[in-house]
């Protein structure tokens, strides 16, 4: 299922934003534009399919720090609102505070979200059909009959409903719509520094898909070089590193990854490699891996890279989109000119006035509606 439109509001410097999606999607900017917060929003909905999502935002900070950091109007309710709309499917799920009332009950717990609403709508000719509908612990599901039926017996306020599905013989759309979620992958922060154990000698076993941190390198070049596309892995290396190679060898159980270079009389072993060259073959990992999984995103993957490597980078990313949608951030424009050329979607952010937005769509208050705002009345958007 391809990804149509991403919608946040209500996430920290995220006021109101729509994404639309293409198979390749960049968002670049400067530091402090919000690049982070969209990524760790979007990685909130695969975490509501995993039972995880009250855990990931007290990761965060709890509900206080998540929430949107700007002015409300005066009706308007301190709420986080995440939607993901595919091709006929859409999910939505909205959550806040817990209520005053309930936090007598919840006394160490206060900080967890509270899910307000979640939806989940599948499109039926011209008009849309609910098949998961949600206001607090009210919750119906339809199922493969079109029978509405009650599921609220083992959900919680904090967890979303797709976390507990495990009937697709009941609720078939549901379940596949958790199974994209669980698929999703994210690529944040490879660590390279010294005592990184993408350094270390690995355990050898078939690893298809690069972990979330790298840890597992040496384990998943092995199996691209075992069972996946050995050839695309060498061309990528010869087109980033000229006349050089990658050299995987077993030891008692254990892998050791080194490279080999031109003018160099021995390999250099991995705890040798420069934080580039390591940040540079975890991509590789990550892209080229024999399991693709449906949506990909990456965080700032340019990190530590040298110039010269960004248009193989962008051409590692183009070639990996046949086989997954792709979203990534980045500060370099350099990079989104290039995927840019290669017919990717690229959106500059800004941030006005706290707010995270696309450049050229935001529109702009007055200083009188600011004030009202920040005030608690209700405030009224003006035409720039």
């Amino acid at each position: 299922m391809n990804i149509q439109e991403i919608e946040i509001s209500g996430y920290r410097s995220v006021d109101d934003l729509k994404l639309e999606l293409s198979n390749v999607t960049v968002l670049v900017g400067p530091n402090g534009c919000g690049k982070s917060n969209i990524y760790q929003s979007i990685n909130l909905i695969a975490a509501a399919a995993t039972g995880q999502f009250a855990r990931r935002i007290a990761e965060e900070g709890g509900m206080q720090s998540i929430l949107w950091a700007g002015g409300r109007s005066k009706n308007e309710k301190p709420r986080t609102r995440l939607s993901v709309n595919f091709d006929q499917l859409s999910y939505s799920i909205e959550f806040g505070v817990i209520p005053v009332s309930d936090r007598i009950s919840v006394p160490f717990f206060k900080l967890d979200p509270d899910i307000k609403e979640e939806s989940v709508e599948i499109k039926s000719g011209s008009r849309k059909v609910n098949l998961l509908k949600r206001k607090r612990l009210i919750i119906t599901a339809k199922d493969i009959d079109g029978e509405e039926l009650a599921f609220s017996d083992t959900v919680t306020e904090s967890e979303s409903v797709l976390s507990e599905l495990r009937e697709p013989q009941r609720f078939p759309e549901l379940v596949n719509l958790r199974s994209q979620f669980l698929r999703w992958r994210f690529y944040h922060d490879f660590r390279t520094d010294l005592q990184s154990p993408i350094r270390d000698p690995q355990v050898a076993t078939l690893t298809p898909i690069l972990s979330h941190d790298g840890r597992d390198l040496a384990a998943t070049l092995a199996t691209i070089r075992s069972i996946g596309n050995v050839e695309k892995l060498r061309y990528s290396v010869q087109k980033a590193f000229p006349g050089s190679s990658i050299v995987i060898e077993e030891e008692e159980g254990a892998l050791h990854l080194s490279m080999s270079f031109p003018g160099i009389s021995r390999n250099l072993e991995a705890r040798e490699l420069s934080d580039g060259i390591l940040q540079y073959l975890c991509l590789l990992a990550a892209l080229l891996t024999p399991r693709p999984a449906p949506f990909m995103v990456l965080n700032e993957p340019e990190t530590s890279i040298h110039y010269d490597l960004l248009k193989p980078m962008a051409d590692l990313i183009v070639a990996a989109s046949e086989n997954s949608q792709i979203l990534l951030t980045t500060h370099s424009k350099e990079l989104a000119r290039s995927l840019r050329l290669k017919g990717a979607t690229v959106y500059e952010l800004e941030k006005i006035d706290g707010a995270t937005t696309l450049k050229g769509t935001r529109k702009i208050k007055t200083h009188e509606q600011k004030m009202r705002g920040w005030l608690g009345a209700e405030t009224e958007m003006e035409d720039p």
